[in-house]
């Protein structure tokens, strides 16, 4: 095997199927991570149906300006994350590290966001449990709709940190000079794990915080 391959893990004939295969295993893993966020979008779609009218009540007690600001923050962020993978099949190290640092300062915004959202809540005694408290006639089913806000919510936010925890990883990696323009796949397939993050708070975005606003 040439130098220039001694990134090819043993189990691998060529770069080509170590290429293919951390794609496989990627798209996979997003499968499974599809099956399971379908569960919930699907059981919020269910109560959303049968209790039309608390979750359309409770979701005007959400600050959509909040969660418009925190969309286009993630879009930037999906951007940064784009112009890294390409500034690292160019070989560009110090500008792959620019734009993850750049990636992370856009995901920890969302997430100091979230943590101000998620403290007005608190406040507001909107927490699900025994001092939730809610002012009208649907108090029993808004709760439903503040479980269903804190759990998609704290799973997107859970995926988030994970995402830049892996992003740190792959600044650390870059400097150490590991990657390369023949073998930069770890940065491409922490940018589709990032994406995938970013296209389910698409879908969090309006489910949540647009319910009936019109």
């Amino acid at each position: 095997m040439s130098e220039s391959h001694t990134f090819v893990a043993h189990q691998f004939d060529d770069p080509e199927q170590q290429h293919e295969s951390a794609y496989l295993g990627m798209w996979v893993f997003l499968a499974t991570e599809v099956l399971f966020l379908g569960g919930l979008f699907a059981a919020y779609s269910v109560y959303r149906f049968t209790y039309a009218g608390a979750f359309r009540e409770a979701s005007h007690h959400l600050y959509v300006w909040l969660g418009a600001i925190n969309t286009a923050v993630l879009l930037c962020s999906s951007l940064t994350m784009a112009l890294a993978v390409h500034a690292a099949q160019l070989g560009g190290r110090r500008t792959v590290v620019a734009l993850l640092i750049a990636t992370i300062l856009l995901g920890s915004v969302f997430l100091g966001i979230k943590s101000v959202e998620y403290y007005q809540k608190y406040e507001e005694h909107f927490i699900p449990g025994p001092h939730f408290h809610f002012e009208g006639a649907n108090g029993t089913h808004a709760q439903i709709f503040f479980s269903f806000y804190f759990v998609m919510t704290g799973m997107h936010a859970l995926h988030m940190i994970i995402g830049i925890g892996i992003m740190i990883v792959m600044i650390t990696l870059t400097l150490r000079g590991k990657f390369s323009p023949e073998y930069y796949f770890p940065i491409e397939m922490t940018g589709l794990y990032w994406h995938f993050v970013d296209i389910v708070w698409v879908f969090l975005f309006p489910l949540l915080y647009l319910v009936d606003r019109s």
